[in-house]
């Protein structure tokens, strides 16, 4: 079962803390990057309670590494939990990937190959955190620029496949379908059509860097016309879902990244309509 839809929303920024509590923007909801904040005390932690006061606020990570064979961080699980049961976010998420072996995370999100055998680690893992947390996650899909030989389904079947053995929900990154169906030739919608639509809680929206030959993810542009065209489909497609922008180089002032969030609520309130006629 999906949480309550909050609406529209930003990833929460260092640049923006002050702005944010001066102005009020119109932002139903931040994102707040789970391992800035997952320390005793300090600064960011001081402006992540004020605006959790004023705001909701989810968690999402990128050091979980959920598809990584070393055994799950139970330091960095302790943290996290105590960060959560601070703030109470609407949800957690982190990324479907992992981060590193032996212990050694090189801070970059690695594909899996997509098998039967790697759906069943990655969602006895989950089982675990999600008991660990007592709290479902949501797990993103995220950009890649290889694939494995061996890959026994497609990386859309292998999320569906995973969210159901653990009744977890997904977090569906619209930009990272189109930056990997670009780079490995795939239709992007063909991904989210296949997707269960009851297990989708979130959407990412994002800007690239486009390299000619294939894209890297990157969070430091705008939002492309065909990523908003990719997310109106996915609208239609799904239903309303809390939809954010990421942007996390290049960051603009807050009032810009307010005005391209009034873009996604404009898309979808469209989209929506559409449906409905």
């Amino acid at each position: 079962m999906r949480f309550q839809n909050p609406g529209f929303g930003l990833g929460l920024r260092t640049v923006h803390y002050d702005d944010i509590l001066a102005s009020r923007p119109r932002v139903d909801w931040f994102e707040a990057l789970s391992e800035n904040y997952m320390v005793p005390g300090g600064k960011p932690l001081y402006y992540l309670d004020r605006i959790r006061a004023e705001y909701p606020v989810v968690l999402h990570g990128v050091s979980l590494s959920i598809g990584s064979t070393d055994p799950l961080d139970l330091d960095y699980l302790k943290a996290l939990k105590a960060l959560a049961d601070r703030i109470q976010p609407a949800w957690v998420s982190d990324h479907l990937c992992w981060t590193g072996f032996a212990r050694k995370n090189i801070h970059d999100l690695l594909p899996l190959p997509y098998t039967t055998e790697a759906a069943r680690h990655v969602a006895a893992r989950i089982a675990q955190v999600q008991d660990f947390l007592q709290r479902p996650i949501l797990i993103e899909n995220v950009s890649s620029y290889v694939n494995f030989d061996r890959s026994e389904m497609t990386e859309w079947e292998f999320l569906a496949e995973i969210s159901e053995r653990t009744d977890c929900l997904l977090l569906l990154d619209v930009n990272n379908v189109y930056v990997s169906g670009f780079n490995h030739g795939f239709d992007p919608r063909q991904f989210i059509d296949a997707l269960p639509a009851h297990r989708i809680q979130q959407i990412h929206l994002a800007g690239h860097s486009h390299c000619g030959t294939h894209i890297i993810d990157t969070h430091d542009a705008p939002v492309i016309d065909e990523v908003w065209d990719l997310y109106r489909h996915a609208i239609e497609k799904l239903g309303p879902v809390a939809t954010m922008i990421e942007r996390d180089d290049h960051i603009p002032d807050l009032a810009t990244l307010v005005s391209e969030l009034e873009q996604a609520r404009e898309i979808a309130t469209t989209a929506r309509s559409f449906v409905a006629a």
